[in-house]
């Protein structure tokens, strides 16, 4: 058994939350909004690549999500980015804030910012993709 890659991850929220989930996903992001299964509560499926690689699930209450491990967590989501230059304006101009950080040794410079509800999210940059340099 060896798993071909990261299928999804999945964000569960409160309905009313929706709008704000979209707009920062969707809308600062760019990730777009695609085909989803009928459920039979709201949310969306967002796509990259043509996959669809978050889901956003709606739920009326949102508990603390419960595990084996009360010393563990998950701690960020990662997207492959392209357009540093144009990414940072775009998060200047929206007034998000970000911390910066070049990983040593490797071609690769990453954000770090928080979604509406306070989750962690990284935007990784290749930087040896001419589109990550200024």
């Amino acid at each position: 058994m060896r798993p071909e890659g990261l299928d999804h991850a999945n964000v569960r929220l409160r309905p009313q939350d929706l709008p704000a989930a979209l707009a920062f996903y969707r809308d600062l992001l760019g990730l777009e909004e695609g085909p989803r299964p009928n459920f039979t509560f709201p949310g969306a499926w967002l796509y990259a690549g043509g996959r669809p690689i978050i889901h956003l699930a709606c739920r009326d209450t949102v508990e603390a999500p419960t595990g084996p491990s009360p010393s563990v967590s998950f701690e960020h989501i990662a997207f492959r980015m392209r357009g540093l230059p144009e990414v940072r304006t775009s998060l200047a101009e929206k007034g998000i804030p970000y911390a910066e950080a070049p990983l040593p040794g490797f071609p690769l410079h990453q954000l770090f910012l928080t979604d509406p509800f306070g989750l962690r999210v990284e935007l990784t940059f290749d930087m040896t993709d001419p589109t990550n340099t200024a």
